[in-house]
């Protein structure tokens, strides 16, 4: 029987493989989107292993879910205002909870910090991002833990 790592180590992987189409490398940077599909893949099994008291199918459908997700997360800003958003993220992240920090480009958005708490010791922070990416408005939530100091999607 695997025990709970190996079960999200290959739902991670599983994830990957099922979002290795949309990991490629984007058209500015040349970096892959794949930290993006693995880390919410991990956080998504890690979730799906929580709720569900270990049960293997949770743990699979919540890191593809969460690969998924980390995915897009990644690819909604171009490279040209990442910069910006970048600076939008920070502030949020070491803001108020609920204050909205707006950015502006070629395109805009904005972050929302939605909730504060603590896991494995680690502050983290919920989000929700709105994003005006060619014309077409794109919602997506997200959860942001400090790691040495900085803040790491997760």
């Amino acid at each position: 029987m695997l025990n709970k790592s190996g079960l999200i180590a290959g739902a991670a992987m599983l994830a990957l493989c099922a979002g290795a189409t949309g990991a490629m490398a984007d058209d500015c940077s040349g970096h892959s989107h794949g930290t993006g599909t693995v880390l919410g893949a991990i956080a998504g099994g890690l979730i799906g292993s929580a709720a569900s008291h270990g049960n293997a199918g949770a743990v699979v459908g919540g890191a593809i879910v969460g690969g998924f997700a980390g995915n897009a997360i990644s690819r909604d800003i171009d490279c040209d205002d990442r910069g910006y958003a970048s600076r939008a993220y920070r502030d949020s992240f070491d803001g108020e909870v609920g204050e909205r920090y707006e950015w502006r480009g070629r395109e805009r958005g904005y972050v929302v910090t939605t909730r504060e708490y603590r896991w494995h010791g680690r502050l983290c922070r919920d989000f929700t991002q709105v994003v005006w990416h060619h014309g077409r408005e794109r919602h997506r939530n997200g959860t942001a833990c400090r790691r040495h100091g900085e803040w790491e999607f997760v």
